[in-house]
């Protein structure tokens, strides 16, 4: 749109700019081209575009054939929309971004994020929408050129902090090309500029406890000009054989370390269990025959080895809204490391029936206790993995205390979601949680 069509579409809406939305609308349609361009839109995507305002980059969006869903908050614009672009791959909502429900983001492929985000709320937004576990393969935003060079910034600049870091943990972060403020009406009162999110390859992000990670990050900002061996005093009792590991100064300051500082830094503070891993090799479970009678018993490496059939359990849980919860399995699970799991899975062991070690895997896993409900059983196939598996179903609102050796994330989400999500991208499952699902579902219906 230029800028007579821009002011047309305007005075047509009845809308006058709001300051408290951070409505500025683009109106150079050779920009609104550049940008699009630069989150490689292509007909097998599916975007999702932050405040599409006029349709300046959504009109760019749709050129390139991928589905759009747009969330504008402004009731007079979201009208506007949708009688100007009635196209089957076009869908609109009038809501506050805000209050989105980015779950259902995950039951979508190639899911890619662009926006112009008010700068009142940029850091909320970005918060919600390019978070961990991620769902997005890249983002573009147009925000504020001061929170822009915050989001890129590199060690040992003025911009570097912990919101720097905490979205560069799991995304590259690119700062491509300022915005003069002559493209927008009304101009905003400052520039702006685009930042693309890259999502990084999470076996290579080496992160142990992410928590741990945030604590640290945010206490070592908290007093910008203090070194951190006052400010992590509470964590870290020798700093200085500390900071050799990580091979920095003694006098070093939050915004001297790098990212990858920082996570070799969380992971001496807070280091992979090794006590875990020991423990599963050593673990013994029973060997089964066809009709689950139990034949002899074997190591995990055996057993997985040599596809002997053997005993797991599986636990459903649920909170007091219907919504299941599922684990994101750890990069360094020996077995679909990183894929998405029921909400507390594990082996049988010698010497143990199914209903106690539902009861200690939930215990183990998620940190609760509470009644579980018997929903089946599985048969030993390939599909299981030759394992009997037993399901269970439970209900609790946590919260979850689950080991990071093993879990990356539990994350609550509603039944139908699950369901497109498991018919969209079955990839993303354990192969044994997608039969204990389809179990579920014959059961329930």
């Amino acid at each position: 749109m230029n800028l007579s069509e821009v002011r047309a579409a305007l005075d047509s809406t009845g809308v006058r700019p709001a300051k408290r939305l951070g409505q500025n609308f683009l109106h150079d349609q050779n920009l609104a081209r550049w940008i699009v361009e630069r989150a490689q839109i292509g007909p097998g995507d599916f975007v999702l575009e932050i405040g599409p305002g006029l349709g300046a980059l959504t009109s760019e969006i749709l050129k390139r054939g991928p589905r759009l869903l747009a969330l504008e908050k402004d009731a007079r614009l979201a009208n506007f929309l949708r009688e100007k672009f009635r196209d089957s791959r076009f869908e609109l909502r009038h809501c506050d971004a805000l209050d989105f429900d980015t779950r259902i983001l995950f039951a979508e492929r190639n899911v890619k994020v662009i926006g112009n985000l008010p700068y009142y709320i940029a850091s909320q937004l970005l918060l919600r929408f390019v978070n961990f576990p991620s769902y997005i393969s890249l983002a573009l935003f147009m925000l504020q050129d001061e929170m822009a060079r915050r989001l890129s910034a590199k060690p040992g600049s003025a911009d570097y902090g912990a919101l720097t870091l905490q979205l560069q943990l799991h995304h590259h972060v690119e700062y491509l090309r300022k915005i003069p403020r002559t493209v927008f009406i009304p101009q905003p009162e400052v520039a702006s500029a685009i930042v693309r999110f890259i999502s990084r390859d999470e076996k290579r992000i080496g992160i142990f406890d992410h928590q741990m990670f945030r604590e640290i990050v945010k206490r070592g900002f908290s007093q910008r000009r203090k070194q951190l061996r006052k400010l992590l005093a509470g964590q870290i009792v020798d700093w200085e054989s500390t900071s050799k590991k990580i091979a920095t100064p003694l006098s070093a300051r939050a915004e001297e370390l790098s990212l990858q500082q920082w996570i070799a830094l969380a992971n001496l503070i807070a280091p992979r269990d090794e006590k875990i891993a020991s423990r599963a090799s050593a673990e013994r479970f029973p060997v089964v025959d066809e009709n689950d009678r139990q034949i002899s018993t074997a190591s995990r490496l055996e057993v997985h080895e040599n596809n002997f059939r053997h005993r797991a359990v599986h636990i459903l849980i649920f909170n007091h809204a219907g919504e299941i919860l599922l684990q994101k399995r750890s990069p360094w699970k020996d077995r679909h490391p990183l894929l998405w799991d029921s909400s507390a899975a594990g082996h049988v062991e010698a010497n143990e029936d199914y209903e106690e070690a539902a009861g200690r895997e939930l215990m183990e896993e998620l940190g609760v206790s509470g009644r579980l409900d018997h929903i089946g059983k599985l048969l030993a196939s390939e599909k299981t993995g030759q394992e009997f598996i037993m399901v269970y179903r439970g209900e609790c609102d946590g919260p979850f205390a689950f080991p990071c050796e093993e879990i990356s994330a539990v994350e609550f989400f509603p039944s139908e979601i699950v369901e497109r999500w498991v018919a969209n991208k079955p990839e993303d499952f354990a192969p044994g949680f997608l039969e204990c699902w389809r179990l579920f579902n014959a059961i329930s219906s």
